[in-house]
């Protein structure tokens, strides 16, 4: 009996102590462990025979799980899903955008549904825009010794390959921009299971005073942040949506005595307009305007004249730059642009200076999918291809080893005998490099330097391109 409880599938017993309610869609037993003396845990106690007596209901506050009616009032206090208070950085839409209603049409077709003289209007004006834009980028595809080791593991898989190999470039970009050193705080946007920090905080080695901040709206399974245990290096998760996130608020960086590296991979569409608002807009600007006094006038009221004199000296040797931003660098690694959104989107001026609005942008960002997608068709006719969306910013279920994009049967954004795949492909990738242009032109107006490169073969991952943005102050070495 005790071979069989190991081994459930094989002689279709549950295991030992655990529940023996048969769960049909996943063609095994359940695994929850029962209490003693019972055949069935909490949820599938219903189906015990001692337990017909009570009836269970869904739970109003997630319809996944079930509740005994009779204690519904107790269950509602403590359920995991109820709404919790709000923690102090969680400011409701600080890095949405404005929100402009008569900008936005009621209803827009798909792009199937477009006449033809339509669409081809809208591909005249993607290329007019276009026009002087370099579709070509430099390759920086680096790698760190940091990840030496787990790059030539003999146990890895394809997956896994694909995934460290673009970790460990993101990470020889971010030391080439001398932003990989002690002091400072790495904000890990979509951080999903945190490996991007963990490298990090494995390159860094026992440099001090480095906290991590991992940002995922999502609960995440085997995250490795917990596994992190060096005395120099600090690691702090929030479960928040970046759209409500207020980084000043955070008590690490409320004294902002830590510059921040914005950092992630694969941050899907909307989630990086709302990363990059979050980083130079509110959380730089709030800064700035706590410290539009002088630095004498500031340190005057609660330091004394040797500790002024200290503080001064401490300035000189550092050559600190006249303007500072909180915000030391930004590297991410972009994906997903058929999933941004125009209120979000952080270049609508840039798109309203080529006279474009709106709808264009709608457009342009539904075909910004053709550059990973329907490839492997011979005909556009046969290109039966459309995107599948996920809840979360950052899905780290090892994510997108396609592109971000996974093929379905659905046509819904076919154009049958209109436009070969290549032309299709060309036009996606326009599509991206406008909507990454604002982005740029963004990060110039508020006083970085920023740059788009590859950062990956494409065979390891379509979306392959890194955007990366230094302080304009910074020394020229920085930028090199």
């Amino acid at each position: 009996m005790a071979d069989s409880a190991r081994t459930p599938h094989a002689t279709g017993f549950p295991a030992e102590g655990r529940c023996s309610y048969y769960v049909e869609k996943k063609k095994r037993f359940c695994r929850m462990v029962v209490a003693a003396g019972k055949r069935f845990c909490g949820e599938h106690a219903g189906a015990a025979e001692e337990e017909n007596a009570r009836k269970r209901i869904l739970c109003p506050l997630d319809p996944k799980h079930t509740v005994y009616e009779d204690q519904l009032a107790k269950h509602l206090k403590k359920c995991n899903s109820r709404e919790k208070p709000k923690p102090d950085f969680f400011i409701q839409d600080i890095n949405a955008g404005l929100k402009d209603e008569t900008e936005i049409p009621e209803q827009l077709v798909p792009i199937s549904s477009l006449p033809e003289d339509q669409l081809e209007n809208l591909i005249k004006k993607l290329r007019k825009a276009s026009e002087g834009l370099n579709s070509t980028l430099k390759d920086h595809i680096m790698s760190h010794p940091a990840l030496y080791d787990a790059l030539n593991d003999p146990k890895n898989g394809d997956s896994a390959t694909k995934h460290l190999k673009q970790q460990a470039s993101i990470l020889g970009n971010i030391e080439k921009l001398k932003l990989l050193g002690p002091r400072r705080c790495f904000v890990e946007f979509g951080a999903g299971k945190g490996k991007l920090s963990h490298w990090v905080d494995i390159a860094l080695k026992d440099a001090e005073k480095v906290h991590f901040i991992l940002v995922e709206k999502v609960t995440t399974r085997f995250k490795v942040d917990g596994k992190h245990r060096k005395k120099n290096s600090v690691f702090e998760r929030l479960q928040i949506d970046i759209q409500h996130l207020c980084l000043n608020k955070i008590p690490v960086l409320r004294e902002g005595k830590l510059p921040v590296v914005g950092i992630g991979k694969h941050l899907c569409g909307v989630a990086t307009d709302l990363a990059l608002r979050c980083l130079v807009e509110t959380y730089a600007a709030s800064f700035e305007e706590r410290n539009e006094e002088p630095l004498a006038k500031r340190i005057k009221n609660d330091k004394t004249e040797k500790e002024i004199n200290t503080l001064a000296k401490e300035g000189n040797e550092k050559n600190v730059p006249e303007k500072w931003t909180p915000v030391a660098g930004i590297v991410i690694a972009l994906c997903c642009h058929h999933r941004c959104d125009w209120r979000h989107y952080v270049g609508k001026e840039y798109f309203r200076a080529l006279g474009l609005g709106a709808v264009e942008f709608h457009y342009f960002q539904r075909m910004s999918s053709w550059a990973t997608c329907g490839m492997q068709k011979t005909s556009f006719e046969a290109s039966n291809i459309t995107t599948k969306r996920k809840d979360n910013q950052n899905d780290d279920s090892e994510e997108h080893d396609e592109g971000g994009y996974r093929v379905t049967d659905d046509s819904s954004e076919s154009l049958p005998g209109l436009l070969t795949v290549e032309e299709k492909k060309k036009i996606g990738h326009l599509c991206k490099l406008l909507i990454d242009q604002g982005r740029i032109q963004y990060l110039q107006q508020k006083g970085f330097n920023p740059a788009l490169q590859y950062y990956t073969d494409p065979l390891v991952s379509l979306e392959n391109v890194l955007l990366t943005a230094l302080p304009i102050h910074s020394s020229p070495e920085t930028t090199a």
